[in-house]
Protein backbone atom coordinates (compact mmCIF):
# COMPACT_ATOMS: atom_id res chain seq x y z
CA UNK A 1 0.00 0.00 0.00
CA UNK A 2 1.45 3.62 -0.76
CA UNK A 3 4.31 2.42 -2.27
CA UNK A 4 3.68 4.82 -5.41
CA UNK A 5 2.53 7.54 -3.61
CA UNK A 6 0.63 9.81 -6.07
CA UNK A 7 -1.14 13.16 -5.36
CA UNK A 8 -3.10 14.41 -8.25
CA UNK A 9 -3.58 17.58 -7.90
CA UNK A 10 -5.81 19.71 -10.23
CA UNK A 11 -4.19 23.16 -10.00
CA UNK A 12 -3.30 25.32 -13.07
CA UNK A 13 0.15 25.24 -12.33
CA UNK A 14 3.46 23.54 -13.91
CA UNK A 15 7.68 23.20 -13.24
CA UNK A 16 9.85 24.84 -10.92
CA UNK A 17 13.29 24.04 -10.20
CA UNK A 18 13.91 22.30 -7.06
CA UNK A 19 16.76 20.78 -4.82
CA UNK A 20 16.82 17.10 -5.03
CA UNK A 21 17.32 14.23 -2.08
CA UNK A 22 20.44 13.13 -1.25
CA UNK A 23 19.05 9.59 -0.17
CA UNK A 24 20.81 7.37 2.61
CA UNK A 25 19.83 3.76 3.11
CA UNK A 26 20.07 2.60 6.75
CA UNK A 27 18.06 -0.75 5.81
CA UNK A 28 15.25 -0.38 7.56
CA UNK A 29 12.74 -0.47 4.31
CA UNK A 30 13.57 3.11 2.75
CA UNK A 31 15.63 5.51 2.85
CA UNK A 32 16.02 9.13 4.83
CA UNK A 33 17.08 12.57 2.68
CA UNK A 34 20.23 13.85 4.48
CA UNK A 35 20.56 17.95 4.87
CA UNK A 36 24.03 19.44 5.48
CA UNK A 37 25.39 22.93 5.14
CA UNK A 38 26.07 22.27 1.69
CA UNK A 39 22.59 21.07 0.75
CA UNK A 40 18.87 20.15 1.84
CA UNK A 41 16.09 18.84 -0.64
CA UNK A 42 13.35 21.22 -1.68
CA UNK A 43 9.69 20.78 -3.10
CA UNK A 44 9.33 22.24 -6.76
CA UNK A 45 6.52 24.64 -6.39
CA UNK A 46 3.85 24.71 -8.75
CA UNK A 47 3.19 26.76 -11.95
CA UNK A 48 0.76 27.53 -14.48
CA UNK A 49 -0.01 24.47 -17.17
CA UNK A 50 -2.85 24.45 -19.77
CA UNK A 51 -6.00 22.27 -19.31
CA UNK A 52 -6.35 19.37 -19.64
CA UNK A 53 -2.53 19.42 -18.41
CA UNK A 54 -2.57 18.38 -14.88
CA UNK A 55 0.67 17.53 -12.23
CA UNK A 56 1.64 14.47 -10.30
CA UNK A 57 3.90 14.81 -7.26
CA UNK A 58 5.30 11.40 -6.34
CA UNK A 59 6.67 10.26 -3.21
CA UNK A 60 7.81 6.35 -2.70
CA UNK A 61 9.03 3.68 -1.19
CA UNK A 62 11.93 3.07 -3.90
CA UNK A 63 13.40 6.71 -2.84
CA UNK A 64 11.52 9.44 -4.84
CA UNK A 65 10.39 12.72 -2.94
CA UNK A 66 7.77 15.20 -4.24
CA UNK A 67 9.01 14.37 -7.89
CA UNK A 68 6.99 16.18 -9.88
CA UNK A 69 5.50 14.94 -13.52
CA UNK A 70 2.75 16.44 -15.93
CA UNK A 71 0.31 14.11 -16.81
CA UNK A 72 -2.65 14.71 -18.64
CA UNK A 73 -7.05 14.40 -18.56
CA UNK A 74 -8.70 12.34 -21.06
CA UNK A 75 -12.31 12.50 -22.05
CA UNK A 76 -14.14 9.07 -20.80
CA UNK A 77 -17.83 7.96 -20.24
CA UNK A 78 -16.31 5.14 -17.80
CA UNK A 79 -17.40 5.97 -14.23
CA UNK A 80 -14.35 4.56 -13.34
CA UNK A 81 -12.58 7.44 -15.40
CA UNK A 82 -14.37 10.46 -13.71
CA UNK A 83 -13.97 12.65 -10.84
CA UNK A 84 -17.30 14.30 -9.67
CA UNK A 85 -17.77 16.95 -7.39
CA UNK A 86 -20.84 17.93 -5.83
CA UNK A 87 -19.97 21.37 -4.46
CA UNK A 88 -23.58 21.20 -2.45
CA UNK A 89 -22.33 18.48 -0.54
CA UNK A 90 -19.94 19.93 2.37
CA UNK A 91 -17.91 17.93 4.81
CA UNK A 92 -15.50 19.85 7.56
CA UNK A 93 -13.33 22.43 7.45
CA UNK A 94 -10.12 21.66 7.36
CA UNK A 95 -8.03 23.38 9.85
CA UNK A 96 -4.05 22.59 9.41
CA UNK A 97 -1.19 20.13 9.52
CA UNK A 98 1.82 20.71 11.91
CA UNK A 99 4.04 19.21 15.01
CA UNK A 100 4.72 20.58 18.32
CA UNK A 101 7.20 22.97 19.48
CA UNK A 102 8.19 20.82 22.42
CA UNK A 103 11.83 22.02 24.47
CA UNK A 104 13.10 18.48 22.88
CA UNK A 105 12.36 19.93 19.66
CA UNK A 106 13.92 23.40 20.53
CA UNK A 107 17.03 22.40 21.80
CA UNK A 108 17.85 19.78 18.54
CA UNK A 109 17.00 23.15 16.87
CA UNK A 110 19.84 24.80 19.27
CA UNK A 111 22.45 21.96 18.57
CA UNK A 112 22.64 22.76 14.46
CA UNK A 113 24.01 25.86 13.36
CA UNK A 114 22.12 28.63 12.03
CA UNK A 115 22.50 27.84 8.26
CA UNK A 116 21.38 24.55 9.31
CA UNK A 117 18.71 26.02 11.76
CA UNK A 118 17.28 27.97 8.46
CA UNK A 119 17.14 24.64 6.64
CA UNK A 120 15.28 22.81 9.03
CA UNK A 121 12.09 25.36 9.42
CA UNK A 122 12.11 25.95 5.80
CA UNK A 123 11.62 22.42 5.48
CA UNK A 124 8.33 22.79 7.45
CA UNK A 125 7.42 26.18 7.12
CA UNK A 126 8.78 27.73 3.82
CA UNK A 127 6.60 27.94 0.56
CA UNK A 128 9.60 25.04 -0.47
CA UNK A 129 9.01 22.99 2.50
CA UNK A 130 6.04 21.05 3.31
CA UNK A 131 4.46 24.63 4.65
CA UNK A 132 2.89 23.96 8.34
CA UNK A 133 0.39 25.91 9.06
CA UNK A 134 -1.59 24.37 12.84
CA UNK A 135 1.45 23.65 15.18
CA UNK A 136 0.72 22.96 18.90
CA UNK A 137 3.32 24.84 22.08
CA UNK A 138 3.28 23.08 25.28
CA UNK A 139 2.23 25.30 28.34
CA UNK A 140 5.34 23.90 30.82
CA UNK A 141 7.44 21.03 30.26
CA UNK A 142 6.32 17.82 29.18
CA UNK A 143 7.94 14.03 28.94
CA UNK A 144 9.95 15.91 26.33
CA UNK A 145 11.71 18.29 28.54
CA UNK A 146 14.98 17.68 30.44
CA UNK A 147 13.55 18.17 33.66
CA UNK A 148 10.06 18.20 35.20
CA UNK A 149 8.79 21.61 35.87
CA UNK A 150 5.85 24.23 35.83
CA UNK A 151 5.67 28.03 35.74
CA UNK A 152 5.03 28.19 39.32
CA UNK A 153 7.11 25.33 41.19
CA UNK A 154 7.48 25.89 44.71
CA UNK A 155 4.99 26.75 48.06
CA UNK A 156 1.04 27.34 47.40
CA UNK A 157 0.85 30.79 45.40
CA UNK A 158 -2.94 30.48 44.82
CA UNK A 159 -3.02 34.41 43.40
CA UNK A 160 -0.44 33.32 40.70
CA UNK A 161 2.31 35.64 42.43
CA UNK A 162 5.12 33.49 41.74
CA UNK A 163 4.18 32.85 38.01
CA UNK A 164 6.51 32.99 34.99
CA UNK A 165 7.65 31.54 32.03
CA UNK A 166 10.65 29.09 32.08
CA UNK A 167 14.27 30.09 30.60
CA UNK A 168 12.92 26.92 28.18
CA UNK A 169 10.04 29.30 26.99
CA UNK A 170 12.72 31.86 26.00
CA UNK A 171 15.43 29.77 24.60
CA UNK A 172 13.64 26.67 22.38
CA UNK A 173 10.29 28.13 22.00
CA UNK A 174 9.64 31.66 21.63
CA UNK A 175 12.85 32.04 19.14
CA UNK A 176 11.95 29.07 16.93
CA UNK A 177 8.09 29.64 16.86
CA UNK A 178 8.70 33.48 15.58
CA UNK A 179 10.87 32.38 12.97
CA UNK A 180 8.41 29.76 11.74
CA UNK A 181 5.53 32.68 12.12
CA UNK A 182 8.41 34.71 9.82
CA UNK A 183 8.29 32.08 7.17
CA UNK A 184 4.33 31.72 7.26
CA UNK A 185 3.95 35.71 6.60
CA UNK A 186 2.37 35.17 10.07
CA UNK A 187 0.16 32.25 8.35
CA UNK A 188 0.22 30.13 11.13
CA UNK A 189 -2.49 29.08 13.68
CA UNK A 190 -1.11 27.82 17.37
CA UNK A 191 -2.45 25.99 19.71
CA UNK A 192 -1.46 25.08 23.97
CA UNK A 193 -1.70 22.28 25.61
CA UNK A 194 -0.78 21.70 29.87
CA UNK A 195 0.98 18.96 30.72
CA UNK A 196 1.22 19.35 34.48
CA UNK A 197 -0.37 21.57 36.92
CA UNK A 198 2.23 22.95 40.02
CA UNK A 199 2.92 20.22 42.47
CA UNK A 200 0.62 21.78 45.31
CA UNK A 201 -1.96 22.46 42.59
CA UNK A 202 -2.65 18.42 42.70
CA UNK A 203 -3.82 15.47 44.65
CA UNK A 204 -0.87 13.36 45.10
CA UNK A 205 1.85 16.41 45.37
CA UNK A 206 3.88 15.20 41.95
CA UNK A 207 4.02 16.06 37.88
CA UNK A 208 3.06 12.61 37.28
CA UNK A 209 1.23 9.16 38.66
CA UNK A 210 -2.42 9.15 40.46
CA UNK A 211 -3.26 12.90 41.33
CA UNK A 212 -5.78 14.91 40.06
CA UNK A 213 -6.63 18.92 40.50
CA UNK A 214 -7.85 19.64 44.09
CA UNK A 215 -10.84 21.33 43.67
CA UNK A 216 -9.92 24.37 45.79
CA UNK A 217 -7.84 25.38 42.93
CA UNK A 218 -10.21 24.75 39.68
CA UNK A 219 -9.63 28.39 39.52
CA UNK A 220 -6.13 29.16 40.13
CA UNK A 221 -5.45 26.25 37.54
CA UNK A 222 -7.67 28.15 34.86
CA UNK A 223 -6.06 31.51 35.40
CA UNK A 224 -2.95 29.80 35.45
CA UNK A 225 -4.36 29.59 31.27
CA UNK A 226 -4.88 32.66 30.94
CA UNK A 227 -1.45 33.73 32.73
CA UNK A 228 0.32 31.80 30.11
CA UNK A 229 -1.75 32.95 27.05
CA UNK A 230 -0.97 36.72 28.40
CA UNK A 231 2.61 36.24 29.04
CA UNK A 232 3.10 35.07 25.40
CA UNK A 233 1.03 37.65 24.00
CA UNK A 234 3.62 39.99 26.01
CA UNK A 235 6.21 38.15 23.23
CA UNK A 236 4.35 38.99 20.35
CA UNK A 237 2.84 35.60 19.98
CA UNK A 238 -0.61 34.76 19.87
CA UNK A 239 -2.43 31.36 19.75
CA UNK A 240 -5.73 30.08 17.89
CA UNK A 241 -6.27 27.62 20.45
CA UNK A 242 -5.95 25.96 23.68
CA UNK A 243 -6.96 22.24 25.00
CA UNK A 244 -8.22 21.46 28.21
CA UNK A 245 -5.08 19.09 29.06
CA UNK A 246 -3.07 16.59 27.71
CA UNK A 247 -3.93 13.11 27.95
CA UNK A 248 -6.07 12.96 31.54
CA UNK A 249 -6.30 9.64 31.31
CA UNK A 250 -2.73 9.13 32.38
CA UNK A 251 -3.53 9.63 35.68
CA UNK A 252 -5.15 6.41 35.69
CA UNK A 253 -2.02 4.47 35.28
CA UNK A 254 -0.20 4.84 38.51
CA UNK A 255 2.64 4.15 37.48
CA UNK A 256 3.02 5.99 34.01
CA UNK A 257 5.48 8.79 34.76
CA UNK A 258 4.17 11.36 31.80
CA UNK A 259 3.40 14.37 33.69
CA UNK A 260 0.06 15.03 34.10
CA UNK A 261 -3.49 16.33 35.14
CA UNK A 262 -6.04 14.01 35.74
CA UNK A 263 -10.20 14.40 34.89
CA UNK A 264 -12.76 12.41 35.38
CA UNK A 265 -16.12 13.46 32.83
CA UNK A 266 -17.65 15.10 36.08
CA UNK A 267 -14.77 16.98 37.03
CA UNK A 268 -14.16 18.75 33.78
CA UNK A 269 -17.38 19.42 33.01
CA UNK A 270 -17.59 21.27 36.75
CA UNK A 271 -14.22 22.87 35.98
CA UNK A 272 -14.88 24.08 32.48
CA UNK A 273 -18.47 24.93 33.65
CA UNK A 274 -17.52 27.17 36.69
CA UNK A 275 -13.51 27.92 36.21
CA UNK A 276 -11.83 27.59 32.41
CA UNK A 277 -14.75 28.64 29.91
CA UNK A 278 -15.55 31.69 32.32
CA UNK A 279 -12.10 32.84 32.41
CA UNK A 280 -10.71 32.49 28.94
CA UNK A 281 -14.22 34.06 27.50
CA UNK A 282 -13.72 37.35 29.70
CA UNK A 283 -10.01 37.60 29.34
CA UNK A 284 -8.11 39.52 26.65
CA UNK A 285 -8.45 36.13 24.50
CA UNK A 286 -11.85 35.15 24.46
CA UNK A 287 -11.97 34.58 20.92
CA UNK A 288 -9.65 31.19 21.30
CA UNK A 289 -10.72 28.14 20.68
CA UNK A 290 -10.64 25.72 23.86
CA UNK A 291 -10.58 21.82 22.59
CA UNK A 292 -11.57 19.42 25.18
CA UNK A 293 -10.44 15.60 25.79
CA UNK A 294 -6.89 15.54 24.11
CA UNK A 295 -6.89 12.14 24.63
CA UNK A 296 -7.62 9.36 22.91
CA UNK A 297 -10.64 7.95 20.55
CA UNK A 298 -11.62 5.32 23.46
CA UNK A 299 -13.03 7.98 25.06
CA UNK A 300 -15.20 8.87 22.29
CA UNK A 301 -17.91 9.46 22.33
CA UNK A 302 -19.17 9.10 25.73
CA UNK A 303 -16.37 10.81 27.67
CA UNK A 304 -18.38 14.36 25.62
CA UNK A 305 -21.67 12.83 26.21
CA UNK A 306 -21.22 13.17 29.95
CA UNK A 307 -18.77 16.25 29.94
CA UNK A 308 -21.44 18.56 27.96
CA UNK A 309 -24.17 17.47 28.70
CA UNK A 310 -25.16 20.86 30.09
CA UNK A 311 -25.61 23.45 27.49
CA UNK A 312 -23.82 26.37 28.87
CA UNK A 313 -20.89 23.76 29.25
CA UNK A 314 -20.93 22.67 25.82
CA UNK A 315 -21.40 26.36 24.63
CA UNK A 316 -17.59 26.86 26.32
CA UNK A 317 -15.89 24.35 23.98
CA UNK A 318 -15.11 24.32 20.06
CA UNK A 319 -13.57 21.61 19.22
CA UNK A 320 -12.92 17.71 19.94
CA UNK A 321 -9.16 16.92 20.42
CA UNK A 322 -7.76 13.18 19.77
CA UNK A 323 -4.62 11.21 19.63
CA UNK A 324 -3.77 8.89 17.76
CA UNK A 325 -2.18 5.92 19.89
CA UNK A 326 -4.72 3.55 20.40
CA UNK A 327 -6.61 4.01 16.96
CA UNK A 328 -5.46 0.18 16.14
CA UNK A 329 -8.05 -0.95 18.83
CA UNK A 330 -10.91 1.78 18.49
CA UNK A 331 -12.77 2.59 15.02
CA UNK A 332 -12.69 5.44 13.20
CA UNK A 333 -16.31 5.62 13.17
CA UNK A 334 -15.99 6.45 16.50
CA UNK A 335 -15.09 10.20 15.48
CA UNK A 336 -18.70 9.80 12.91
CA UNK A 337 -20.39 8.38 15.95
CA UNK A 338 -18.76 11.99 17.96
CA UNK A 339 -19.55 14.15 14.76
CA UNK A 340 -23.28 13.64 14.99
CA UNK A 341 -23.28 13.49 18.62
CA UNK A 342 -21.74 17.24 18.81
CA UNK A 343 -22.17 18.58 14.84
CA UNK A 344 -21.32 21.94 15.83
CA UNK A 345 -17.69 21.05 17.43
CA UNK A 346 -14.32 20.81 15.13
CA UNK A 347 -12.42 17.49 15.67
CA UNK A 348 -8.66 17.75 15.49
CA UNK A 349 -6.22 15.07 15.50
CA UNK A 350 -3.38 16.79 18.43
CA UNK A 351 -0.66 13.94 18.68
CA UNK A 352 0.89 11.33 17.03
CA UNK A 353 4.28 9.48 16.94
CA UNK A 354 5.73 5.85 16.92
CA UNK A 355 8.19 4.20 18.88
CA UNK A 356 12.11 4.35 18.67
CA UNK A 357 14.10 5.96 15.83
CA UNK A 358 14.07 3.56 12.66
CA UNK A 359 15.71 5.91 10.14
CA UNK A 360 13.99 5.23 6.43
CA UNK A 361 11.24 3.41 7.99
CA UNK A 362 8.36 3.86 4.51
CA UNK A 363 6.07 1.40 7.14
CA UNK A 364 6.00 4.25 9.79
CA UNK A 365 5.04 6.82 6.74
CA UNK A 366 1.94 4.42 5.91
CA UNK A 367 0.99 4.50 9.45
CA UNK A 368 0.71 8.24 9.43
CA UNK A 369 -1.04 8.15 5.94
CA UNK A 370 -3.29 5.37 6.80
CA UNK A 371 -4.42 7.38 10.14
CA UNK A 372 -4.72 10.72 8.50
CA UNK A 373 -7.23 9.19 5.75
CA UNK A 374 -9.24 7.63 8.10
CA UNK A 375 -9.49 10.52 10.41
CA UNK A 376 -10.26 12.89 7.29
CA UNK A 377 -12.49 10.44 6.20
CA UNK A 378 -14.50 10.34 9.20
CA UNK A 379 -14.65 14.45 10.34
CA UNK A 380 -11.41 15.23 11.42
CA UNK A 381 -9.95 18.63 9.91
CA UNK A 382 -6.52 18.30 10.69
CA UNK A 383 -3.48 16.43 12.15
CA UNK A 384 -0.73 17.37 14.58
CA UNK A 385 2.48 15.01 14.82
CA UNK A 386 4.29 15.35 17.95
CA UNK A 387 7.85 16.12 18.51
CA UNK A 388 8.88 18.10 15.13
CA UNK A 389 12.90 17.43 15.46
CA UNK A 390 14.75 14.50 17.77
CA UNK A 391 17.90 13.68 18.03
CA UNK A 392 19.33 10.21 17.02
CA UNK A 393 18.24 8.52 20.60
CA UNK A 394 14.82 10.00 20.11
CA UNK A 395 15.02 12.85 22.99
CA UNK A 396 15.70 14.20 24.91
CA UNK A 397 13.50 13.37 27.32
CA UNK A 398 13.86 13.20 30.94
CA UNK A 399 11.75 10.10 31.64
CA UNK A 400 13.20 7.93 28.57
CA UNK A 401 10.77 8.01 26.69
CA UNK A 402 12.22 7.65 23.56
CA UNK A 403 10.39 7.80 20.35
CA UNK A 404 11.13 8.54 16.33
CA UNK A 405 10.44 11.75 14.60
CA UNK A 406 9.82 12.85 10.72
CA UNK A 407 13.10 15.00 11.21
CA UNK A 408 16.45 13.66 13.49
CA UNK A 409 18.98 15.55 13.79
CA UNK A 410 22.41 14.26 14.49
CA UNK A 411 24.31 17.69 15.65
CA UNK A 412 28.14 15.70 15.86
CA UNK A 413 27.99 15.11 12.03
CA UNK A 414 26.48 18.60 11.22
CA UNK A 415 23.18 17.20 9.47
CA UNK A 416 20.16 16.37 9.54
CA UNK A 417 17.64 13.20 8.14
CA UNK A 418 14.18 13.60 6.89
CA UNK A 419 12.17 10.38 7.12
CA UNK A 420 9.84 9.03 5.19
CA UNK A 421 7.20 10.09 7.66
CA UNK A 422 8.30 14.28 6.83
CA UNK A 423 7.18 13.21 3.30
CA UNK A 424 3.77 11.21 3.83
CA UNK A 425 3.09 14.56 6.13
CA UNK A 426 4.23 16.87 3.33
CA UNK A 427 1.63 15.07 0.64
CA UNK A 428 -1.67 16.50 3.18
CA UNK A 429 0.04 19.64 4.06
CA UNK A 430 1.41 21.31 0.96
CA UNK A 431 -1.31 21.25 -1.56
CA UNK A 432 -3.06 23.39 -1.19
CA UNK A 433 -2.55 25.87 1.64
CA UNK A 434 -4.24 28.96 1.63
CA UNK A 435 -1.31 30.74 0.61
CA UNK A 436 -0.95 29.07 -2.34
CA UNK A 437 -4.66 29.70 -3.25
CA UNK A 438 -3.70 32.87 -5.04
CA UNK A 439 -2.13 30.46 -7.54
CA UNK A 440 -4.76 28.44 -8.56
CA UNK A 441 -8.17 28.81 -10.70
CA UNK A 442 -10.93 26.10 -10.89
CA UNK A 443 -10.53 24.03 -13.87
CA UNK A 444 -13.86 24.40 -15.99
Amino acid sequence: MFLNYLFLYFLCTGYCRAEDCLSRDYDHGGTVCVCNSDHCDTIPRPEKVEQPQLLIYTSNKAGSRFEQTTGQFEQSDAPDNQIRIDPAQKFQTILGWGGAFTDAAGINLDSLNEQLQEKLLRSYFADDGIEYSLCRVPIGGTDFSTRGYSYDDGDVDEDLVNFVLADEDHQYKIPFIKKALDLTENNLRLFASTWTAPKWMKTNGEYAGYGFLLEEMYQAWANYFVKFLNSYQSEGIEFWGITTGNEPSLAMAPLDQINTVGWNSTQMAKWILNNLGPSIRNSNHSAINIMILDDQRMFLPWFLDEALSDNTTRGYIDGIAVHWYADVFFPASLLTDTHNNFPEKFILATEACNGAVVLGSWERGESYSNDIIQDVSNWVGGWIDWNMVLDLGGGPTYINNFVDSPIIVNATGGEFYKQPMFYHLGHFSNFPTTRRRDLCRHLE
